[in-house]
């Protein structure tokens, strides 16, 4: 028998045109195709040119999916063959670096990104497919059994851009088991919806949503407005990325979000449902107008679900005309009052147990004022008024040392007086100030993340002058690597709209003015550079 890929690849195209292959007829065709191939279809064979052509056939015919003629014709060449088995041996993870670096000179790279074809997933799924073949043999199998041998890289659940943030968000998550239960209860309920949870600054939405994406590995997006990442166009084309990702959606790169739930909801098996995340709608940058927020549909597919989170808003900001079934889970109300204290405690108890590089110097402070870590957790739980941020940030500060001159009494309610010691310990209230004043200005103005060279440039004023200044607010913002340089930006929204009620940040006053007017410079100045 004649097991060369290109044998086996003409035979497929010849008995079974998997772009158009009847799918009621699929396990038919592939035992035609394995019996003209000479291959016993209950009985695969044990060597690896076999074990491949088995595959390349089940693969072929994938009744999900079945493949077209570029993909197929990258898995039937010698060179793929043969990387494909050394790396069987030694490394799958080599492999898709030595396909993708085929693909990069080979014309059938051009072919395939023509084709609009994403070759790693299509390399995973082969993989998995080679696997359950090599089950069925009795000699590749005990290649799968020694102790030494290494799966093919896994799928992160959730796009890179928010990994970080999500693995942050859930290090240590306690509780929020009645909103998971509520939503469980709303998708059993409806066979398809909007589900919205609803809460102030602080109280755990992002990390409900990040909770939730990391157990089910539903697509997801993030709004964050300090990073610049909350437009209807970057929500678009992430969530459409993930979708043509993980349910191998063709002819969808250019798709709406309409028509990609649609292809996903055709591709649901009976007992599937397609869930995508949205955090923080009150983030979202977009123009007024009658459309929905991100232009999320009207209408839904069947076991299709959006589970949202936002602030409380006004019904002219809900921007959420549906015509579907839809509910509503706004922490702040009163029937959810004893289940957030609960979880507010659980988390203090799970700081103070289980964190492991600040639990002892938490705990030192505790004994070194003779207190209780009963008392501890629920004076820390009262004056948090059930709000997690809170306890994200004076846990570790406490551990760190910065409220050694306080008594468990004197720490800040509540996180606006959070913020205002925030202020005070920022030399706000300090004088002279004013060159404090007008960077806190351009942060609060501009939003995003910028290098300290630009707040310089816009403010003209000593570069080394404004670095001393960020560098005394280590602590209150938040720096980030942007293309290789150090940025600094708010680091919450919270705290954002807490600087923004300051008199001394007032947009009426004149040094606010000149400060816009030295920013509407720095642009229109680099838009000239640039130009010329």
């Amino acid at each position: 028998m004649n097991l060369e890929p290109t044998s086996v690849i003409n035979t497929i195209t010849r008995l079974a045109a998997p772009h158009v292959i009847d799918k009621a007829k699929r396990n038919e065709t592939v035992i035609k195709i394995l019996k003209n191939l000479k291959i016993d279809p209950a009985h695969p064979p044990d060597d690896f040119y076999g074990i491949y052509a088995y595959a390349l056939v089940e693969y072929a015919l994938d009744e999900q999916s079945p493949k077209s003629e570029p993909i197929l014709n990258f898995f039937r060449e010698k060179e793929i063959r043969d990387a494909f088995w050394k790396a069987f041996n030694e490394n799958p993870s080599v492999f898709i670096n030595d396909a993708e670096n085929f693909l990069d000179w080979n014309k059938l790279g051009d072919d395939i990104r023509e084709a609009q074809v994403n070759i790693r997933p299509e390399i995973n799924k082969f993989y998995k497919q080679f696997i359950s073949v090599t089950k069925r043999t009795r000699k590749p199998i005990e290649v799968i059994k020694e102790p030494n041998f290494r799966k093919p890289p896994q799928q992160s659940p959730y796009p890179d851009e928010f990994k970080s943030l999500v693995e942050e968000k859930i290090r240590l998550f306690h509780g929020r088991k009645f909103v998971f239960n509520a939503f469980n209860k709303f998708c059993k309920e409806n066979i398809k919806g909007y589900f919205t949870v609803v809460a102030d600054a602080g109280m755990g939405k992002s990390t409900i949503a990040a909770k939730y994406v990391s157990e089910n590995h539903s697509p997801c997006y993030f709004n964050v407005i300090a990073e610049g990442r909350n437009r209807p166009e970057q929500f678009l084309n992430c969530i459409r990325q993930q979708l043509i990702d993980k349910y191998d959606l063709q002819d969808a790169k250019d798709a709406d979000l309409s028509t990609l739930i649609v292809k996903v909801s055709q591709k649901l098996s009976e007992d599937e449902s397609l869930i995508i995340v949205i955090d923080a709608l009150d983030e979202v940058e977009q123009e007024a107008g009658a459309a929905n927020i991100l232009y999320l549909p009207e209408n839904l597919p069947e076991r299709v679900y959006f589970f949202l989170t936002r602030r409380p808003y006004t019904q002219d900001k809900k921007r959420l005309r549906i015509s579907v079934p839809s509910q509503e889970l706004d922490l702040s109300k009163t029937e959810y009052q004893k289940l957030n204290v609960e979880d507010i405690k659980g988390y203090i108890r799970l700081f103070l147990n289980f964190d492991k590089q600040q639990k002892d110097a938490l705990r030192k402070w505790i004994d070194d004022r003779n207190i209780k870590a009963a008392q501890f957790i629920e004076q820390v739980a009262a004056k948090s008024e059930n709000n997690f941020m809170y306890l994200r940030y004076v846990l570790p500060e406490i551990a760190r040392g910065i409220y050694n001159d306080l008594t468990l009494q004197q720490l800040p309610s509540g996180l606006e007086n959070y913020y205002q010691t925030h202020w005070i310990r920022m030399g706000m209230d300090d004088r002279p100030r004013a060159l404090k004043v007008k960077i806190l200005f351009v942060l609060v103005e501009i939003i995003t993340a910028i290098p300290c060279e630009m707040i310089a440039d816009i403010l003209k004023e000593d570069e080394y002058e404004v670095e001393s200044v960020l560098d005394e607010w280590v602590e209150y913002l938040k720096r980030q690597k942007i293309e290789g340089e150090t940025c600094y930006g708010i680091y919450h929204k919270s705290f954002l709209d807490f600087l923004k009620s300051k008199r001394t940040l007032d947009s009426t006053r004149r040094l606010f003015k000149e400060v816009n007017q030295y920013i509407a410079n720095y642009y229109q100045d680099e838009e000239g550079d640039n130009l010329g």
